[in-house]
């Protein structure tokens, strides 16, 4: 995505998954490993100070400066779908990610995208790509260069920061 002489990038992240406790099932006993927490990493270019701010659902993402002029990077948690055997069964899923670029001096949002988790229209895909081409256009389908907040915002505040202080966690929302 790229606003004014800002470029942000989002890139799929490591995120570990947790084995979950022994549960019974008809075929015996099982131990699941719930997946369904995912991370996407955020760079962004061009943000000037404190005037712009990056916003993933209407929160703030806590940037982190990598030393380059303009340039700085974050993590996103987020629960992307609703397994029926999970580690936080009461938190719903997080998807569609909806990342925005705000301008708080005007107080509006200059642009942003939207990514989802699975294709948007719901397909399912019954086989593997056949190629590089063929993955790489199942990832573009899962973005769409809309979805920002239109008009007047406010821009979302700051949040404490706590044992990741450079990855927006979107299962808890601190400071309440």
């Amino acid at each position: 995505m790229t606003e004014t002489g800002i470029r942000v990038e989002l890139r799929a992240a490591i995120e570990p998954w947790h084995v979950l406790g022994e549960e019974v099932t008809a075929q015996g006993t099982a131990r699941y490993v719930d997946s369904s927490v995912e991370r996407m990493q955020v760079k962004a270019d061009g943000l000037a100070g404190d005037r712009y701010v990056l916003a993933c659902n209407q929160r703030r993402v806590p940037l982190r400066p990598t030393g380059r002029k303009g340039e700085s990077v974050a993590g996103v948690r987020f629960k992307a779908w609703q397994p029926p055997s999970g580690l936080h069964p009461t938190i719903p899923a997080h998807s569609p990610l909806v990342f925005e670029i705000v301008d708080t001096w005007n107080r509006h949002s200059l642009g942003g995208c939207t990514y989802y988790v699975a294709h948007p229209g719901g397909r399912s895909y019954d086989s593997f790509p056949v190629n590089a081409y063929e993955a790489e256009s199942r990832r573009i389908a899962r973005f769409r260069a809309m979805g920002h907040t239109p008009g007047t915002i406010d821009p979302p505040p700051e949040e404490p920061a706590g044992d990741h202080p450079y990855t927006l966690d979107l299962r808890y929302r601190r400071g309440c």
